[in-house]
């Protein structure tokens, strides 16, 4: 096994740095098709990291790029050893990781273990007969009396109630696919999956990844029994706002995946520096946190999603960050994203409606929170310069859950295409990209991708950021979130005002000696007049090292 490199983070480099999510299709298409490739991120990373003038993440995770019917756009999996044609081959795959791990950047794939694509050489052979050496390598299940569905189990992409079974004329059962119905589930019951799933994760840890980010983690185990779930009387999706232990779903989250999940991680564990992250879609932080495993022997971090749904609010982020503080074990290491290929983003969800001003003070203000709290930020492509969704028109939608805003192409530069690429892009990019591009932004010291870039900096070059210490600053106004990160002699203080007034704060008291590391405005500097105080404008936010207490 060659040795594997993990840059000046060493094996914290997943705890301590700044990830940052590819969607392939979506980042830079190399030989004008249209669709983004891997070739095209590898022609990218300057961007990323290795140069002065990048943007100095320290990870990538790439969405998957496996070969696909593309039904769920990769989601179903029809081989998890090779790369499909539309994004190039395993040799491009290759030349990826050394150019990024060259650079200093690690390199995450995506791993979907629920389910694969109804074309998958195994789901061909389990549903060729009931006899099928593979049969049990799926959830089949006979219909009730009646000939309905076994239970009463929803497909999670659905926004109506529709049945997670579809019936097979030619064997007289159902199958289980907990989306789309070309996404059959797996049995993880079935020993053989499991050890099937073995060699696939040596079969990338061999190709010296990084680590996985594992779609649906929380899927996998289900009442073997195949009993109702309760039923709350509420519209499918939010029914996870109601579990409790005393009422728990039976589809998911089922105790067994926590068996499942400590499986893969003695794999990963057998290579050096290699981590997990896993999608748990749990709204409830109390359940969540438990996928960290109680000896910290199941994942190194669950996606913790409360930002996605928190509104603009100093109160409703404090919140979720105590929550998470509290509850997660002792050894465990919290996470945070603002943005996904799954949900609009943040720039777009918190826009001041025609106050373009307002809307970007607010995308470097989530910015420097992100990128300040205690735990690993997650940044998706194209948050750093402020991209918002696309457009999409009518005739131009060919996601099955309404997902195109957010997953249009990258912007490079100012052209019609975006720079993305010389063909006809899958998606069209966004009407944005003339103003909101890495090129126009790249040398502009006011631009939002330059305070992305002077935040990464900071925040590198600070052990109590980067590993610090978290507590809120009581006694600040109520907009205002206030917070202090200390590690060793380094104490950083973060001030972020989510209001829609002026806010004076009276930093005698919080840091008598101080010097302002970063201000979100990106003209003057902040005021700060004694013994008024500094005075913290709407959507402003203020990164201050402090030397006094």
């Amino acid at each position: 096994m060659p040795e594997h490199s993990t840059g000046d983070l060493g094996a914290s480099w997943w705890r301590e740095g700044v990830l940052y999510q590819i969607y392939p299709r979506s980042f830079q298409d190399s030989n004008g098709d249209g669709i983004g490739d891997l070739r095209g991120i590898t022609s990218r990373l300057d961007h990323l990291g290795g140069r002065p003038d990048s943007l100095g993440v320290d990870g990538i995770w790439l969405s998957p790029f496996y070969p696909s019917p593309m039904a769920d756009f990769g989601y179903d999996v029809s081989d998890y050893c090779d790369v499909d044609p539309a994004y190039g081959t395993l040799a491009d795959f290759d030349e990826l990781v050394r150019e990024a791990h060259a650079r200093g950047i690690r390199v995450i794939v995506d791993l979907v273990p629920n389910h694969t694509s109804d074309r998958h050489a195994w789901f061909q052979e389990s549903r060729a007969s009931r006899t099928s050496a593979k049969r049990d390598w799926y959830v089949w299940a006979d219909p009730k009396p009646d000939g309905s569905p076994p239970n009463n189990w929803t497909s999670a992409f659905t926004r109506r109630q529709e049945s997670v079974w579809t019936f097979d004329d030619a064997t007289g059962q159902y199958y289980m696919h907990s989306f789309l119905p070309e996404q059959p589930d797996l049995n993880w019951w079935n020993p053989d999956v499991r050890a099937a799933f073995d060699g696939i994760l040596r079969f990338w840890l061999d190709r010296d990844v990084d680590g996985f980010r594992i779609d649906v983690a929380h899927r996998m185990a289900r009442d073997p029994e195949l009993r109702d779930n309760p039923d709350f009387g509420l519209p499918p999706g939010e029914i996870v706002r109601f579990w409790t232990d005393e009422h728990p779903p039976r589809d998911q989250d089922w105790p067994e995946v926590h068996e499942i999940l400590r499986g893969f991680r003695r794999t990963i564990d057998a290579y050096d520096a290699r981590m997990a992250i896993g999608e748990v879609f749990i709204l409830d932080p109390a359940r969540l946190v438990r996928y960290y495993g109680e000896h910290d022997d199941e994942l190194h971090m669950a996606f913790n999603f409360s930002f996605l749904r928190a509104p603009w609010s100093a109160d409703a982020f404090r919140r979720e960050v105590e929550i998470f503080e509290r509850l997660l074990p002792a050894s465990a290491w919290p996470d945070y994203a603002l943005s996904n290929h799954d949900n609009p983003r943040a720039i777009s969800r918190y826009a001041v409606p025609g106050n373009r001003g307002r809307t970007e003070a607010r995308a470097r203000l989530a910015g420097l929170m992100l990128l300040t709290l205690r735990g690993t930020p997650f940044l998706y492509y194209g948050e750093e310069i402020g991209q918002p969704d696309g457009e999409i028109r009518a005739d131009r939608v060919v996601d099955v859950a309404d997902r195109d805003p957010e997953r249009t192409p990258m912007q490079w530069d100012g052209s019609a295409s975006g720079g993305f690429t010389s063909g006809a892009a899958w998606l069209p990019v966004g009407s944005s990209a003339g103003t909101v591009n890495v090129a126009v932004q790249r040398d502009d010291p006011r631009s939002i991708f330059s305070f992305y870039r002077q935040l990464l900096r900071i925040r590198k070059s600070s052990p109590a950021l980067r590993r610090g210490t978290y507590a809120t600053l009581p006694g600040l106004p109520d907009d205002v979130l206030g917070y202090v990160r200390e590690a060793d002699a380094d104490r950083q203080i973060v001030l972020l005002n989510f209001g829609e007034g002026d806010e004076t704060i009276d930093l005698r008291r919080i840091a008598p000696g101080h010097r302002v590391r970063l201000w979100t405005r990106p003209d003057d500097p902040p005021t700060a007049a004694p013994p008024s105080g500094l005075v913290l404008g709407p959507d402003e936010g203020l990164l201050i090292e402090a030397s006094e207490r």
